[in-house]
């Protein structure tokens, strides 16, 4: 049972701000343009100041990928509970499949999942948005990494397999975005099992139980 304190009326009020914010960049970024879009734009559709939009975000890029980032912890925090025996490439894998079960009401608090989609479009169509979102990836990428490392028992910075293995996993998922989005049809269900698709290839060829060495360095299979 879930025995967290409720926040109070202020931090509520201010979770509500934030979302509405977050609710009407993504709306105007969407329909219009992100490059288009100024922040006087977003804060007259919520009917507050740009000092409050400043209050939560530092800038446009910010609030752009606010659900993004609530949805990345979610996975990251859905790999972290995987059981432990799966393989790293496994447990990416169903954690990912997880996520996608798991995170929609919670980014329904925020904004609906059909905007939060439309998103993923605007991000690959947008220069601007697109670099910033692989330079996130990057970051995430290498928290990803040492949690795999941590499951495994290995050094991350002398075995270079958590590494390889996320960048991997991190291909694999921006191809099958890329392929989503030059589809027709932008559904959650529709990107889950291009996803899935493309995981269930590549895995089977590549799993492997890294448990057997526990050496800290790379087996020799030669």
């Amino acid at each position: 049972m879930d025995t967290a304190p409720r926040p109070g009326l202020r931090e509520r009020k201010k979770r509500r701000t934030r979302d509405a914010l977050v609710r009407a960049a993504l709306e105007l970024f969407t329909s219009q343009g992100y490059e288009r879009t100024t922040v006087d734009e977003i804060v007259e559709a919520v009917d507050v100041s740009q000092r409050t939009f400043f209050r939560y975000f530092a800038g446009k890029e910010d609030a752009a990928f606010a659900v993004q980032r609530m949805s990345e912890s979610h996975f990251v925090e859905a790999v972290r509970q995987r059981p432990a025996h799966e393989t790293p490439l496994e447990a990416l894998r169903n954690a990912v499949m997880a996520n996608w079960d798991t995170i929609g009401e919670a980014i329904e608090a925020v904004v609906p999942i059909e905007l939060h989609m439309r998103t993923f479009q605007l991000i690959e169509s947008t220069p601007v948005l697109l670099a910033a979102h692989l330079c996130r990836q990057e970051g995430l990428e290498e928290e990803i990494a040492r949690v795999i490392a941590e499951r495994e028992g290995l050094d991350v910075d002398a075995d270079p397999r958590p590494r390889v293995a996320v960048a991997l996993f991190g291909g694999v998922m921006r191809l099958a975005g890329r392929l989503w989005g030059a589809g027709d049809d932008f559904s959650v269900a529709a990107l889950r099992e291009l996803t899935a698709s493309h995981l269930d290839q590549v895995i089977p060829a590549l799993a492997r139980d890294w448990r057997t060495d526990r050496s800290g360095g790379v087996t020799d299979t030669r």
